[in-house]
């Protein structure tokens, strides 16, 4: 009797989860195929560690989390600076960006998010930086002199962690507020005030930016003074080394528009994380649970969060069948009025 074929399990993405999946499909099914494709140009570090750039870790071996043998050893057919076009979840089949089909047996997107840019701020793209890849963060250290000035508008949680290494390191933070400082908390407008404070004391300067009328212009600094300039609606302006974008995370779900899955901002999944399609499942940033006691599909952000749910889909994928449980307290905390804690700071 003929033997069935190994199952071909695709991941899209090498991040937290995508790893996480990866790593508990092969300890759970020895023999499948697994393939990961990611846009990104090295193997899976962990992005939480690139303030540490400004402390002169700046090799990127050291970001690593597995080293690049261990794909090898464990079988895992990792492809790099890779595109998915589109899914075609009747066929099964993903489309790359070069016109290459390769088919599935189940697929789990985990393809993360890309930093957030409002509209109005699109034409000032290009005097930005973002801070989302080792590549990235080398550029922004090469660009930022000792004791430089960061600007970091808008400041969501991955932003002011950088803050805190910038701090410690003798540089100068200016942080330009808006409605998404400390996203993905929900702070109301008096603990937003009192954070506020907490940041001054620890020697990060405030713009509230809809007092300032918002940001009329960026421009390139005049000679002798900082690389960028802020203009702000009020006429204000302030000067930095670099300018760089925190206003949280766009769900990378392009892709999938013509798969069939459900979508709204993210890919919608049941609690056991599988799509509305039986072979597609979906983890991390990408993907909105659904909430029994809110009623609504959500968000789940957070390192644990996301490797928790690396987890959960690659062990449903295996016959299990179990639900996502959150990891993670979402309430930020002030320590002796002094430092603010966050439980998305924690990485181990």
């Amino acid at each position: 009797m003929k033997t069935a074929a190994p199952r071909h399990h695709v991941i899209v993405g090498s991040g937290v989860a995508g790893a996480q999946a990866a790593r508990t499909l092969r300890a759970r099914e020895p023999e499948a195929r697994i393939s990961m494709l990611t846009l990104a140009s090295l193997p899976f570090y962990n992005r939480y560690d690139l303030p540490q750039v400004f402390r002169g870790r700046q090799d990127w071996h050291q970001f690593l989390v597995d080293p690049p043998e261990y794909y090898t050893e464990n079988r895992i057919e990792l492809r790099r600076c890779t595109q998915v076009a589109n899914v075609d979840s009747q066929r099964k089949v993903i489309t790359l960006g070069h016109n290459e089909e390769m088919h599935y047996d189940t697929l789990v997107v985990a393809s993360g998010g890309r930093s957030y840019l409002p509209e109005e701020l699109s034409e000032f793209r290009h005097l930005l930086d973002g801070f989302g890849s080792y590549e990235q963060a080398m550029v922004v250290r090469r660009k930022v002199p000792e004791g430089g000035t960061v600007m970091l508008l808008g400041g969501d949680m991955i932003g002011l962690d950088l803050a805190r290494t910038l701090l410690d390191t003798g540089h100068k933070v200016v942080l330009v507020t808006d409605e998404h400082t400390f996203w993905p908390h929900q702070v109301t407008d008096d603990e937003k005030k009192e954070l506020l404070t907490v940041l001054e004391r620890m020697g990060v300067e405030i713009i509230a930016g809809d007092c300032e009328g918002g940001i009329d212009a960026i421009q390139e600094g005049a000679k002798g003074l900082p690389a960028r300039r802020v203009i702000f609606g009020g006429g204000r302006d302030r000067y930095a080394d670099v300018i760089m974008p925190f206003y949280g995370l766009h769900p990378s779900v392009e892709f999938m528009l013509g798969s069939g899955v459900d979508i709204e901002r993210g890919l919608l999944v049941k609690k056991s994380l599988r799509t509305t399609n039986d072979a597609i499942w979906a983890a991390g940033d990408v993907c909105q649970i659904w909430s029994d006691e809110e009623k609504r599909y959500r968000f789940y952000y957070g390192w644990k969060n996301v490797r928790a749910m690396g987890e959960l889909a690659a062990r449903n994928i295996t016959g299990e069948d179990e639900a996502f449980e959150p990891t993670q307290d979402e309430s930020l905390h002030i320590h002796d009025g002094v430092t603010i804690h966050s439980p998305f700071w924690e990485y181990a």
